[in-house]
């Protein structure tokens, strides 16, 4: 295993990004089917049952997947604690909600086992969506930021200095960020149910899956575009893979369409936002043909090239700032020692495998409770 500073960073730098794609595959369902229990389902002429049958289908993993944003965050705070500091510091006013509406899930999931109150049992529902739907979003507008740049400075003396405010983040580009999100995960949960929730929903998950795909390619499309003619990062100083980390050591510059640097420079990762774009397509036309099992592949795709899209565009920023330009933090700059960026990547060796069987087990243990309860409603 490589010991030099640069390999481990790159590395944490990997493992970080897988993390999030699993959160995003894993989480991203079952946000995905939250959305669609009150919003678009009643519209489509869903009954109580299938409502029933919806939450069923991810209540064994609603919890579970929430295993995947602790260890992203834990991953955060080993491998780069300073962004971690800045992170809490400066975005707590989306942070904190999101957290908030994802720790709901456990109490609606509670009251809608346990009772046989329709009345709790509709409140279930809308917490279950309302949970969706603001995680969802804000992690969307937190997406947005992170590329439109964070108004933070860090002193001489590293105190970090927050010059902006919670208004400040729900700016035009990052509302179109989420937007990106929610169609994403909505189409992503959409597909899911085609597959799961049984036949007699399939014409009503086709045709969410069908409006919700085709949000997200004007949406993807448009937050494209966009970024061709955002104010991007680049490092203009010398890079030092191996050096100390100091954020205030080098020089960064910011300018229209930098964040397409990495692709110029690397012209095959246009692949990847190319796949996500394909891959929404296929997801859509397998979805109607009624190739569902496909549909899930190509949905899954296309939401791993879409994280992977934000990656590489950032790369090597982890938090750009756009008050105080050199302060901000980068892969190389801001990661901790390497006696813990290698005991970090030991650690995950083993953990990342054994949570993705996990993962799988809770999804197959959903698919039991939708068969139970679909039983049960027979």
């Amino acid at each position: 295993m490589p010991t030099d500073l640069e390999s481990l960073r790159l590395i944490g730098w990997a493992l970080l990004g897988a993390v999030m794609v699993a959160l995003a595959l894993c989480e991203g369902l079952t946000l995905g089917v939250a959305l669609l229990l009150p919003l678009l389902l009643p519209l489509l002429g869903a009954d109580e049952r299938d409502s029933r049958r919806l939450i069923a289908s991810i209540a064994p993993a609603g919890m579970g997947n929430l295993a995947w944003l602790v260890v992203m965050v834990a991953v955060l705070f080993a491998a780069w604690p300073t962004a971690y500091a800045v992170a809490m510091a400066s975005l707590y006013g989306l942070l904190l909600p999101i957290l908030l509406s994802l720790l709901l899930r456990p109490l609606a999931l509670y009251f809608w086992d346990a009772s046989e109150d329709a009345r709790w049992q509709r409140h279930a529902k809308k917490i279950l969506a309302g949970g969706g739907l603001v995680s969802a979003g804000l992690l969307g507008v937190l997406a947005g930021n992170l590329l439109k740049g964070i108004p933070f400075h860090l002193d001489s003396d590293m105190r970090i200095l927050f010059l902006g405010d919670f208004a400040g983040l729900f700016n035009p580009f990052s509302l179109l960020a989420a937007a990106v999100c929610l169609t994403l995960l909505a189409m992503h949960g959409a597909v899911f149910l085609q597959l799961k929730a049984g036949d007699e929903l399939l014409p009503q998950t086709k045709a969410v899956a069908l409006r919700a795909g085709g949000a997200y390619l004007l949406s993807f499309a448009a937050a494209g575009l966009w970024i061709t003619h955002l104010e991007g990062y680049h490092i203009s100083s010398d890079i030092l893979p191996n050096g100390a980390s100091n954020p205030l050591a080098k020089f960064v510059k910011r300018g229209e369409g930098l964040w397409l640097d990495n692709y110029e420079h690397e012209p095959l990762l246009w692949s990847v936002p190319v796949l996500a774009f394909v891959a929404a397509i296929a997801a859509l036309l397998l979805s109607k043909w009624d190739k569902a099992y496909f549909a899930m592949i190509a949905s899954s795709l296309c939401v791993v090239m879409t994280v992977l899209t934000f990656g590489v565009s950032m790369f090597p920023f982890l938090l750009p700032s756009n008050i105080s330009l050199n302060s901000s933090l980068t892969i190389w700059d801001s990661s901790a020692s390497p006696m813990t960026l290698q005991s970090l990547v030991w650690t995950l060796a083993f953990a990342l495998p054994l949570m993705l069987l996990c993962s799988r087990w809770a999804f197959s243990a959903a698919t039991c409770a939708k068969r139970n309860a679909m039983a049960a409603d027979e």
